[in-house]
């Protein structure tokens, strides 16, 4: 793995020496970040949070390509995260890695409005499960009203629910995974 563009591009990112850890793919963050660059442009000034975090590949491509603020949480907190993030080159950026559950971060004061949310749960987390966490993410208003939430999953496994005033806007296949984009429907924005 390594970071695929910005300050720190081309930067070989530390690994999970065993399975324990799913990291999204080079390819699959080259797609992700393809598509949020047609969105947002440029990263800079970008809130972003990367739930279920891992090694922090998403987070630190974010930050390596200007991202202001970034917030990694992983329940299973390794080293890794925290050496891939030193590995940045962006003195305008700030990064912290929480050591917390993906529900009990969204619930807590640490939690900020962000611009882009990235989750990537295990395969085997229920589609109840994700819609509780969205349901989270909306009543707390932790996305931006123009924010993009990209979700991704196994591309075998069942669809799940967006809350009330949000949708599923597209959805993109990288081999064994997906993403889902989504945010608020046009018709609950101002």
């Amino acid at each position: 793995m390594r970071i695929i563009s910005g300050s720190s591009k081309g930067k070989k990112l530390f690994s999970p020496e065993d399975d324990r850890i799913r990291p999204t793919s080079d390819r699959a963050r080259e797609g992700l970040f393809s598509s949020l660059v047609s969105s947002f442009g440029d990263f800079e000034g970008i809130h972003f949070l990367d739930l279920f975090a891992g090694t922090g590949a998403v987070g630190v491509e974010a930050l390596s390509r200007g991202a202001k603020i970034v917030h990694s949480v992983e329940a299973d907190f390794n080293e890794l995260a925290l050496s891939n993030f030193e590995l940045v080159n962006n003195p305008a950026g700030d990064f912290k890695v929480f050591k917390n559950r993906a529900k009990r971060f969204l619930e807590s004061t640490d939690a900020l409005c962000y611009d882009i949310i990235f989750m990537d749960p295990p395969y085997d987390i229920s589609n109840e499960d994700i819609l509780e966490l969205l349901t989270i993410i909306s009543e707390r208003n932790l996305i931006a009203p123009r924010g993009i939430i990209t979700i991704e999953r196994a591309s075998k496994s069942k669809p799940f629910a967006w809350p009330q005033g949000m949708e599923c806007e597209k959805v993109r296949s990288y081999g064994q995974g997906s993403m889902f984009y989504g945010g608020y429907s046009a018709s609950v924005l101002p």
